[in-house]
């Protein structure tokens, strides 16, 4: 897939319906069990929720710090037209555009001209926004504290707690730090556990009729016999395994090893990156596609357009 996505962003403009709102959200990898021994443990939501405000200054710090001494006009691979003064400013923007959603306790969607209508200024460096990155990266995981994960804010997908926001804009975060490594040709890692919970975000997005551009694009997809199979080659044991069923609707994902229309493997971060339109499903990019290639590549753009709005 040589396709370039354009720039990952919240799908802000177009709010999902307020039916969706009360929905029930899905479970992240990080609050499922984990079986210690005899000793079966879940993490508490407000553990799993300040996890998630430490990964968005942590990987707002692994940004910054990955493009120090760069030039701001330097073009991004990942977001044709933008430089990283544009993706920086996106990613502060965005990143204070949620915080204000939750310190307001916003009922419905909120201005997202940061978000979106991102303008570099003549004078932009790369210091001076690195600087009001981590203070904006700062200041939104300071208010996801204070708010705590169970209070009602609006969400633009299931959720409708802070916790949405907190999970959402790690991942956000995650995916254009890849984009500013790219910018300066670094090497860009991320550990297994980050890049599981993120893929299956993605997953658990992937099901949501409003995740597409229209329903004839949704229903487009189904069909007898459409399944993929997604297998994570560095996955820890018993967690690296997927099953997409698009053979009617609702769509569905599952763990588990099992027959699909479609396989795919790779590493995880790989993976994650594929999802993302970063990766191509390439042997060269560390990812093998088997069976019916075509399919795959009709339902990850189908599935990821709300992202790339």
């Amino acid at each position: 897939m040589t396709e370039r996505p354009t720039p990952s962003r919240p799908a802000s403009r177009r709010p999902a319906p307020a039916s969706v709102f009360a929905s029930p959200w899905f479970v992240p990898s990080t609050l499922q069990a984990v079986d210690y021994g005899d000793a079966m443990t879940r993490p508490s939501l407000h553990a799993v929720h300040d996890r998630y405000a430490d990964r968005i200054i942590d990987q707002t710090a692994q940004l910054t710090a990955t493009i120090a001494g760069a030039d701001a006009t330097a073009p991004v691979p990942g977001c044709p037209g933008w430089t990283l003064a544009h993706l920086l400013r996106h990613v502060g923007g965005t990143h204070r555009w949620a915080e204000t959603v939750v310190r307001t306790r916003a009922t419905g969607p909120v201005p997202d001209e940061q978000v979106n209508l991102v303008t570099p200024e003549a004078d932009d460096d790369v210091p001076a926004l690195s600087a009001w990155l981590t203070e904006g990266a700062a200041q939104f995981a300071a208010t996801l504290r204070e708010a705590g994960p169970e209070v009602k804010v609006w969400t633009v997908a299931p959720g409708g707690t802070p916790l949405f926001w907190a999970r959402r804009m790690t991942y956000e975060t995650v995916v254009h730090r890849f984009d500013a490594t790219a910018a300066v040709d670094g090497t860009y890692t991320l550990d297994a556990d980050v890049a599981l919970d993120g893929l299956e975000e993605w997953l658990e997005f992937s099901t949501l009729p409003q995740a597409y551009e229209s329903e004839a694009d949704l229903h487009a997809l189904l069909g007898p016999d459409r399944t993929l199979h997604f297998h994570a080659t560095d996955a820890p044991e018993g967690t690296g395994e997927w099953l997409i069923d698009l053979t009617g609707a609702p769509i569905t994902w599952s763990h588990g090893h099992k027959k699909a229309t479609t396989a795919v493997r790779g590493p995880l971060t790989d993976l994650l990156l594929l999802l993302y339109l970063r990766r191509s499903p390439t042997p060269a990019d560390g990812i093998e596609v088997l069976g019916d290639e075509a399919l795959f590549a009709d339902w990850v753009k189908g599935a990821g357009a709300w992202l790339r709005r």
